[in-house]
């Protein structure tokens, strides 16, 4: 199958080699073309100037980007997506994938909007971060056309361990902004508690076991708890980002009207991490703000 990868960044270009290495004759496009360098010498990739260029030669178009605006760019811009769709020069694909974490509204947009050239649309947002995309066991959460849906859902199992179908467009992204909310609000549960067991003279390790065996246990404690004791916060998704999409989540409760305390405060606690010049660490760096506000390093005696 010809596919079109567009976004190279930390997620993308696992999922794009996942796509390669199953036989699938891909084009490739990064706004930073040094992220392209390692499918330079893979003869079933060509590495394209525009998103244009790549839609415009693929069956089935995956989109990986960091906010709206840049997915707005990218489907919409002069040499775009869409302009793809309507150059008589080129092929129209038939699918277009989204796999960003956007607005739910911006998604149901560009579906319309490509609808009306006759191209399906899903949002595909994923659950999980850079490991589970290198390893291939992402979870899709799917919107649009069941059919679309079932066409791509070959790809997505080459991407990922499962893909799951929520209904219309925009559902998958609904369903992503209530999960990274959880994840957020989790991490600094997680940062929260170490904090008191570390200010209180308790031993920070010992307690992840506590976590671990009881009804505390979580993937923060699980996967970023050893990470924070041993000060790697190499960003397996940066802190900014995941600002970025608590204020997502809150933008949507606030649209139905659902009371979102917890969301508040977790986006404060993003805020803060983020203006001390954390952004681009792991979103686990929250737990430097605690670390600043209680002096003392957790781990260290």
């Amino acid at each position: 199958m010809n596919i079109a990868f567009i976004g190279l960044g930390t997620m993308g270009k696992p999922m794009a080699m996942h796509l390669q290495r199953a036989g699938h004759t891909l084009a490739v496009y990064n706004r930073n073309r040094d992220r392209t360098r390692d499918f330079e010498q893979l003869d079933s990739v060509t590495i394209v100037s525009t998103p244009k260029e790549a839609a415009g030669h693929a069956d089935i178009v995956f989109t990986m980007l960091t906010d709206d605006a840049v997915v707005e760019a990218v489907y919409l811009g002069e040499d775009g997506i869409l302009s793809a769709c309507t150059d008589e020069t080129f092929d129209t694909p038939k699918i277009v994938v989204d796999c960003s974490t956007i607005y739910p509204d911006t998604t149901t947009m560009l579906a319309e909007r490509l609808a009306a050239v006759g191209v399906d649309m899903l949002d595909a947002p994923v659950s999980g971060s850079e490991p589970h995309a290198i390893e291939g066991i992402l979870t899709f959460i799917v919107g649009g056309k069941k059919e679309a849906y079932e066409t791509c859902l070959p790809l997505f199992e080459l991407m990922g361990r499962k893909a799951l179908y929520m209904g219309p467009n925009g559902t998958g992204a609904n369903a992503k902004l209530a999960n990274n909310l959880i994840v957020a609000a989790n991490i600094t549960a997680l940062a929260e508690g170490m904090s008191i067991v570390q200010k209180s003279g308790g031993n920070p390790e010992l307690f992840l076991e506590i976590l671990a065996g009881g009804g505390a246990r979580s993937a923060a404690a699980e996967v970023k708890g050893p990470r924070i004791l041993n000060r790697d916060f190499s960003p397996q998704f940066m802190a900014q980002l995941m600002f970025k999409d608590v204020k997502l989540a809150g933008r949507l409760a606030q649209s139905l009207q659902v009371p979102s305390p917890i969301q508040a405060t977790v986006q404060q606690l993003f805020q803060i991490t983020c203006n001390n010049g954390l952004g681009q660490e792991d979103l686990s760096a929250v737990v430097k703000t605690y670390e600043a506000w209680i002096g003392e390093t957790i781990g260290e005696k």
